[in-house]
């Protein structure tokens, strides 16, 4: 997959450093896996859940998460946000 863009990650493990090893294993399995559809990412990653046309990743232990869009037939992943576990339960990101 090709994911767009790796900056949001690294700007967010700048923030919070103990972020980087789960951020940087996520971006390794995800560019180089080829995932067709939602049920074969969840083959990989179980705790994938989908909110609307986003996909939701428990990162580093449910500590963070990040929110994706995945155009699967294209092979497209944009990373729309990596929030604290406090920030995404506020909901902001939703809208």
């Amino acid at each position: 997959m090709h994911i767009i863009s790796k900056k949001a990650l690294r700007d967010f493990w700048e923030i919070y450093p103990d972020s980087e090893s789960a951020l940087a294993r996520w971006f390794k399995i995800v560019s180089q896996s080829e995932f067709e559809s939602f049920d074969a990412l969840r083959k990989t990653f179980p705790s994938a859940d989908r909110v609307g046309d986003l996909i939701v990743f428990n990162i580093g232990g449910n500590k963070y998460r990040l929110i994706a869009s995945i155009h699967f037939s294209r092979g497209k992943v944009y990373v729309r946000a990596v929030l604290t576990h406090g920030e995404y339960a506020k909901g902001a990101w939703k809208r």
